[in-house]
């Protein structure tokens, strides 16, 4: 499934998007339980396929099947639906698949041309640090670029998602606990970043993690290795990368982090940038106004943000 998150007359809930379609998952679900005569339909929906995405994937895969079952209901359900179930999505807006994390961890120097332009060795042990969840913009949201800084860059990020608490879990069962994957592209202000020892600062500026354009769960997407990843700005290729070339895969991360703290569902690790950012080119070059910035992965499809100046803010 290719999971969303939505939002449609001031309220952001989550569905799938299907040829062409989005289908409210938990509206789907609480018809199919209504239709079945269920007493207490809301209240189950609300349980165990709730509207808001991180609760829904803390239901784990009991939740994932009930979903699934509700949208193959609702294709084919000719009775009366009380809510509005079913969209075009040109009527509505679409979100960042996970618009609120509970974790947002970022891995860097983990694509062996990445590291070799930065003039870097391989790590022994994965880079770490983090975004905050007031860096998520959706798809169709531009990326601010506030006045506080002139050197804006990209980064395509290959990122995965946690569906199942995790806690000390080897490679071999690591897959398992991964819900599904999408694209962030890790804006940093790159000044900013490098006036101190630790990058925080230059990678928590609001706005700067546009993710999407929805979460293609791991039952569609089954093997993360072997991935295309491409960047280009207007149009110009400026990253072109595979995952089979991280330096430490998603099931290295998985077994690494959850070895460190308890990875719940919803957290987003961010797996890494490929070659090809802005600041390491000759001469270098950062984003400005106007610019469209375009990140392609193999098997989840592109996100795509423009470069927006902000005024006075």
């Amino acid at each position: 499934m290719k999971l969303i998150s939505y939002r449609y007359e001031g309220h952001t809930r989550i569905g799938i998007i299907q040829e062409e379609q989005v289908i409210d998952l938990h509206y789907a679900y609480r018809t199919m339980l209504e239709a079945e005569g269920a007493i207490r339909a809301a209240h189950i929906a609300e349980a165990f396929v709730p509207a808001n995405m991180t609760e829904f994937l803390q239901g784990g895969e009991q939740s994932m099947k009930l979903a699934r079952q509700a949208v193959d209901f609702i294709r084919t359900y000719n009775g009366s639906v009380k809510y509005k179930t079913v969209h075009a999505v040109c009527e509505v807006k679409i979100e960042a698949p996970v618009p609120n994390p509970g974790k947002m961890i970022c891995v860097g120097h983990n694509y062996r041309e990445h590291i070799l332009e930065m003039g870097r060795g391989l790590p022994e042990f994965p880079v770490v640090f983090a975004k905050f969840a007031n860096t998520i913009v959706g798809p169709q949201d531009d990326i601010p670029f506030y006045p506080i800084s002139e050197q804006l860059d990209y980064e395509a990020e290959f990122a995965f998602v946690i569906g199942r608490r995790a806690r000390n879990v080897a490679q071999v069962d690591a897959l398992q606990y991964v819900a599904g994957y999408t694209i962030v592209n890790d804006v940093t202000y790159r000044d900013i970043q490098r006036r101190t020892l630790q990058w925080l600062q230059g990678k928590t500026v609001e706005g700067s993690a546009p993710m999407g354009p929805w979460l293609v769960t791991s039952d569609e997407l089954k093997d993360p290795a072997g991935l295309d990843v491409v960047l280009t700005v207007n149009g110009e290729e400026r990253q072109r990368s595979n995952t089979a070339n991280l330096v430490f895969s998603v099931p290295y991360l998985v077994e690494f982090l959850s070895g460190l703290m308890t990875l719940e569902p919803g957290d987003i690790v961010l797996t890494g940038t490929p070659g090809g950012v802005g600041v390491a080119r000759d001469p270098q070059v950062f984003l400005k106004d106007g610019d469209v910035v375009r990140i392609e992965i193999d098997g989840i499809g592109a996100l795509e943000n423009k470069v927006r100046k902000m005024e006075g803010v």
